[in-house]
């Protein structure tokens, strides 16, 4: 497989008790194997973008994270902060009760909210949907809504949640989506071989914390 897995990595910590000395480890890591991205709590935001500012690591955070069901005016205003403390990609999770009530409206306004916010801003926004716990309708329906939005990224699941990402997953949004969007893969990635097949079944982003140990293996 002749590609650069570290380009498809966003480094993640989200851990409730991760400490400051930890996220300096993430961004060191990140630094070191050129990841493309850090993905923190907004609470560590600041400091990772002191860290890799003079770097091409980006900064990434959660917004509503991990259920969703925070307020669409909250999630606002989590954005905003987020992106004035230096987060230049933002890992949305969608409101999977509103999906559940099919009040696709509700979700639209708030994505287009957040969407709006942060393209003026250049940066990028990833929609986590939650794909284990939707049916295949939910999905083709939550799908069409990121796509009217202009959403950059539809991410499978938080990781924290439900069950673990599967090729499957992605062969199915890669599907339903157009092009223009591309797919993080997310939940349960904890082998180099995962990696390959979620990347040969077309993610264009990974989202894992045992990334250190994917790109040794590969040297070793």
């Amino acid at each position: 497989m002749d590609i650069k897995i570290n380009e498809y990595i966003d480094h993640t910590n989200l851990k409730p008790d991760a400490t400051k000395m930890a996220i300096e480890q993430l961004c060191g890591e990140a630094l070191e194997h050129n990841f493309k991205a850090v993905c923190v709590s907004p609470y560590f935001v600041k400091h990772a973008f002191e860290k890799l500012k003079h770097s091409d690591v980006k900064v990434a955070t959660v917004i509503g994270f991990p259920m969703g069901y925070s307020c669409a005016a909250a999630k606002v205003e989590e954005v905003k902060r987020a992106l004035n403390d230096g987060a230049h990609e933002l890992d949305v999770v969608v409101n999977i009760q509103a999906i559940k009530a099919g009040d696709y409206n509700y979700i639209k306004n708030e994505l287009e909210s957040i969407c709006t916010y942060t393209h003026i801003k250049n940066h990028i926004v990833k929609v986590i949907i939650e794909i284990g716990l939707l049916s295949q309708q939910e999905i083709i329906n939550t799908c069409k809504v990121c796509e009217e939005v202009g959403v950059d990224f539809v991410k499978t699941s938080t990781g924290v949640i439900g069950r673990g990402v599967t090729t499957a997953d992605i062969i199915l949004l890669k599907k339903i989506l157009p092009a223009k969007i591309k797919v993080k893969a997310s939940g349960g990635i904890k082998t180099l071989e995962q990696v390959k097949d979620l990347i040969e079944a077309g993610a264009d982003r990974i989202g894992a914390s045992a990334s250190v140990s994917f790109v040794n293996q590969i040297e070793e």
